[in-house]
Formats: structure tokens, C-alpha cells, sequence
């Protein structure tokens, strides 16, 4: 017996920006659409009603899905079942067919690329529609971006679905449109976008408040040469990632210290609002996840849930904790892109891995809203190259294809290979041996602005409400930076009027760039209440007149040349 048709009274209403997909897609009745949407605005949803209307109307007669993991499998599948479409989430390639009780099938991009040929008979067997979730995963091998256009080129209907609608090479994306740019590069095309300033906007996202952390590190080189910096302070991409990765040793003191400000933030969050709220420790490999799971339940009393990529068990544990009130999950990688726990509100981002592409994905753990007001607290280590990824939250990024290639070292250098495996990290222990790292609070970002530049209090930061709206948010960090100047302005002695000139060129450059900073996001937030345009778009706006990498990156001609151009805008 055929599986009944799927019932549109099942479906939650629509998000205005849904609605307006639908009507797009409908209109077109085209074979390729790609809808992008940030993290938590309800792909699936959008999705699933446009197959359910295909069905109804018998365009087509079966849908399949291809998702990046196992465990989406599983939630593609219940998704789909609640509104009356059936899929087979257990399809295995040596099947022939799904059994009749489906309306089709769940498989990996994985499954695709082994066996092309049997997804290519499946789709022309009956007219079939094809949703491919987080398309950019289509490119990560040959042989996945090959597979998927074979496997699905006889489809009646392909939606493509993202949220990070690029990636860090140019592999192109299978069935997604290009133009040719002004600059003559190839950039990918949406059909409809819905990004996080939207997102945010509509309430339909939380507002995400970065609290960044930097400390005195200090570890031994292979040469047995002990050196030391301090974390966020200017220096070459070996000495960051050295640093770094010697703040991420969980047996040090750096990585206690914030785990334990960030069970401090947990807890504020559950007594004010959020009582089920949960955080999310993402680790660079399994070991030191393990260990991160043993500091963090000494410091809230409660046994953390340990994710690892390799378990069998890891889909069950991950469905298990979001049902759950525990405090805590510790995980390496498979929970940065789409898994659905809607209550994690704390995100510790513990891991070497840099590309905009995996912080995107892993930040999109924490935005899902659920009830107004809500906000998510990321800790992350005061490395330049994050500091500017939390910056530019709200920009809009597409595929391009022959951009010139990096040349600051992130994507090519001593991180990238800390970053790629755990074999990566082992080879990494044996450039330095970590010896010691303190944490303290160094700077909060919020909407693309900077606040607490300098000696930010960390318990005002922990204690904030756990139900703000992103004005709110806004509003009470700009008071707080304003009460902390003005109490350091009260006790700084004052210096005598005939010394002001030699104090001022006798300071350092890292004092310099922190007061220019500071004088660049006043002017920022000016602007911001004049013109309501989000921080993060005037930010990229100044990059974009002056160019040069983010604020925490730019150097002080970079600065000075944003604050005499912001004042002429």
C-alpha cells in the first residue's frame, strides 16, 4: 500500500521569509533552487513544505534527501514524519528500492559518493525531488561533487538548502548557479537568502555576545627554549598558534578559568529566564575532549555528555542531551552543523579550527530561538582571526571561485595542520611542550562592536540578564563600557598639563591601537544610532572604503585611516 499523501494542516504557519521562498519557488517551477538561510530559521521546514506540495499536486512522486551525517539522517526523517511524509532514514546501497510504506529516502552525501549509479536508478525510476542539505558539503571531495551530479542530474526538482553558502577552496558546488562579478571572479548565486541580521531582526535568532579571553602563555619549544606572549597580542602566525594551543591545554589554567566563567554564565542564564539552558564545549580532538569533560564536571558538580565522531552511540547521546536539563556536552566536530538543541545557550569554543566556514557552522549551534528575549554566550580565545569571525557575524558571504589565495598564514600554515586531525595535533606537541596559561577577560563583542576594551569586569558580563532583545543587549553594554571609563577616569591620577605631550608619544603601540579601537567603535555606534545600520555593516563598510582586515586585525595607519573616513560619511 502507497504512502499517503502528506497533510498541510500538519505544518507549523510560516515565517514571512518562508513564505516568501515558497511563493518564489512556486512561481519559478524551476529544476535548481538554492535557498539560503542562517542557522535556526527553519530550512527543514521550508523544505519539507515544498515537497509536500509537489507531492500533492504530483509533480513528483518521491523525494529523497541528502544530508552531511548519520545523525541528520535521523532528524530529516522525524522532521518529515510529523508532517506526513515518510523516509526511509536506514536506505543502504545494496537496497534496491525503498519499501512502498516511503515517500522515499534519507541517505548521506558519503553514500552517494560510493555508489552514484544506484541513486541515479532510484531517481529515474520515479519523478523525483532532491533536497540537498548544506550543499557546500557537496564539494569536500571529488568524488561527493561528481557522485551528486551523476546520482541526480534526472531529478524533476533539486533544492539545494545552506547556511554558509561558501567554502575555504574552489571546489565548485554541484547544480549551483555562478555569475560573473565585476572583478571577474565567479560568485554563487541564491535564489532567496535569509541571513543572521535578518534573522535577527525578526526575533527569529538570538543575539550572540562573544566574551573573549586572552592570559599570559608560556611553553617550551623542541629546542627546549621557554618562550612566553600573551594571547590577542601582535605576532607571527607560529607564535598565535603556539600560543593558542598552549591556552587550549587542558592542563593548564587557562582552559579551568573559562570553563568556569562560562558555567558562572550557564548558571546566571537558568536562574533568570532560561531554566533548561545548556552549553556546548567544541573540542579540537577526542582526547582533550575527554579531558575538558572531566574539568568541566568538577566545576558544575555534574557528570558532562562526552560526543565523539567515532561512537556509535553519539547520535542516541546528542538526541538524549537535548531532551535532557544537563548542564553540559563536550564534542569534537559533529555538532558544529546542523544538529537541532535548541536550549544550548553557552557555546566554549575550544578548538584550533579557523576557517569562516567552521566558525559559522559552530556559532549557528547557539542561535535557534525559542521564546523572545533569549541570548547565546560564546567564550572563545582572543586570537585576531577569531576576534574578526565574531566581528562579522551579520556579513553575507557567497562561494567564490579563483579568489586569490590567503596569505596570512590561517588557511595554509602550522594552524591548518593543528587543525586537520588529531595526527595533526600530535605533530604540533612536538614543536613546544606547554608549560603554563592564565585567562582573563579581554573584550566583549556584540553586533560587530567592541566593548570592555581594555579592563572589562568580568563578573558584569557574566550576571547579564538571561531575557534581553538585541537592543536591550546593545544598550546595556554600551552603559557598562560607559560606567567602566568613567570609573577609571576617576581613579587615574591626573598627569601635570606640561608632561600631556610626552606621555602621549611615549605610549606603546598595543596602548595606541587599543585607544583607536575604542575611539573607531564610539564612532561606529554613533552611526549606529543615527542611520540604524547594524555595527557589523558599517564595520565591513569602512573595511570595504579603506581596506585592510578587521578592526582587532588593522593596524594603527589601518585605524586611523576608518576613524578620518567615518567622519566624513
Amino acid at each position: 500500500m502507497p504512502a499517503a499523501l502528506p497533510d498541510r494542516e500538519a505544518f507549523p504557519p510560516l515565517r514571512a521569509w518562508q513564505r516568501r521562498a515558497m511563493v518564489e519557488y512556486l512561481r519559478r517551477r524551476s529544476e535548481d533552487f538554492l535557498a539560503v538561510a542562517t542557522p535556526g530559521a527553519g530550512k527543514t521546514t521550508f523544505a519539507l513544505r515544498i515537497a509536500a506540495e509537489l507531492l500533492l499536486d504530483g509533480t513528483i512522486e518521491a523525494v529523497t534527501v541528502v544530508a552531511p551525517t548519520e545523525h541528520l539522517k535521523t532528524q530529516w526523517s522525524q522532521a518529515a514524519a510529523r508532517v506526513g511524509i515518510q523516509l526511509d532514514a536506514d536506505f543502504r546501497n545494496a537496497d534496491v528500492h525503498s519499501s512502498a510504506d516511503f515517500h522515499g529516502a534519507v541517505i548521506t552525501y558519503a553514500q552517494v559518493g560510493m555508489a552514484p549509479q544506484v541513486h541515479r536508478r532510484r531517481t529515474m525510476t520515479r519523478r523525483t525531488m532532491v533536497i540537498l542539505d548544506e550543499i557546500h558539503h557537496a564539494g569536500d571531495s571529488r568524488s561527493w561533487g561528481d557522485g551528486v551530479k551523476s546520482a541526480f542530474e534526472p531529478a524533476v526538482r533539486r533544492l539545494m538548502l545552506t547556511g554558509t553558502p561558501f567554502r575555504s577552496d574552489d571546489n565548485p558546488i554541484p547544480f549551483v548557479a555562478y555569475e560573473r562579478s565585476g572583478d571577474g571572479l565567479k560568485r554563487s548565486h541564491a535564489d532567496s537568502t535569509y541571513g543572521y541580521a535578518d534573522a535577527l531582526a525578526d526575533s527569529v535568532v538570538r543575539p550572540v555576545i562573544f566574551l573573549a579571553y586572552s592570559g599570559e602563555t608560556r611553553w617550551r619549544t623542541r629546542a627546549g627554549d621557554e618562550l612566553a606572549a600573551r594571547l590577542g597580542e601582535p605576532m607571527t602566525q607560529d607564535l598565535i598558534a603556539q600560543a593558542w594551543r598552549t591556552a587550549l591545554d587542558p592542563a593548564g589554567d587557562w582552559m579551568p578559568q573559562v570553563l568556569r566563567a562560562a558555567d558562572a554564565r550557564l548558571q546566571a542564564l537558568r536562574e533568570h529566564g532560561m531554566s533548561d539552558a545548556g552549553g556546548l564545549v567544541i573540542a579540537s580532538d577526542q582526547q582533550t575532549a575527554r579531558a575538558y569533560a572531566k574539568r568541566i564536571s568538577e566545576i558544575s558538580g555534574e557528570p558532562a555528555v562526552v560526543v565523539l565522531s567515532d561512537d556509535a552511540g553519539a547520535s542516541d547521546r546528542i538526541a538524549a542531551f537535548a531532551r535532557s536539563q544537563q548542564r553540559w556536552l563536550v564534542a569534537v566536530r559533529m555538532v558544529s552543523e546542523g544538529v537541532d538543541i535548541p536550549r544550548l545557550a553557552v557555546g566554549v569554543y575550544a578548538t584550533s579550527a579557523s576557517t569562516p566556514l567552521f566558525f559559522a557552522q559552530a556559532i549557528g549551534r547557539f542561535v535557534r530561538a525559542r521564546q523572545p528575549g533569549e541570548t547565546a554566550t560564546v567564550f572563545l580565545p582572543s586570537v585576531p582571526h577569531l576576534l574578526g569571525l565574531a566581528s562579522e557575524m551579520e556579513a553575507q558571504r557567497d562561494h567564490v571561485l579563483g579568489a586569490p589565495k590567503r596569505d596570512d598564514g590561517w588557511e595554509d600554515g602550522l594552524l591548518e595542520r593543528a587543525q586537520q586531525s588529531e595526527k595533526a595535533s600530535g605533530e604540533l606537541e612536538k614543536r613546544f611542550e606547554a608549560l603554563s596559561a592564565t585567562a582573563e577577560l579581554d573584550q566583549v563583542i556584540f553586533d560587530g562592536a567592541t566593548f570592555g576594551a581594555g579592563s572589562p569586569e568580568e563578573e558584569e558580563y557574566l550576571g547579564l540578564p538571561g531575557l534581553l532583545s538585541p537592543e536591550q543587549v546593545s544598550v546595556l553594554l554600551t552603559k557598562r563600557q560607559a560606567d567602566q571609563l568613567a570609573a577609571q577616569r576617576r581613579h587615574r591620577p591626573a598627569a601635570p598639563a606640561q608632561v600631556a605631550a610626552p606621555v602621549e608619544r611615549s605610549m606603546s603601540a598595543a596602548e595606541r591601537r587599543v585607544g583607536l579601537r575604542r575611539r573607531l567603535n564610539a564612532l561606529v555606534a554613533a552611526r549606529h544610532h543615527r542611520t540604524n545600520l547594524p555595527h557589523g555593516k558599517i564595520h565591513a563598510e569602512l573595511r570595504r572604503l579603506c581596506g585592510g582586515p578587521p578592526s582587532a586585525q588593522a593596524t594603527i595607519e589601518q585605524l586611523e585611516e576608518r576613524i578620518a573616513t567615518i567622519q566624513t560619511l
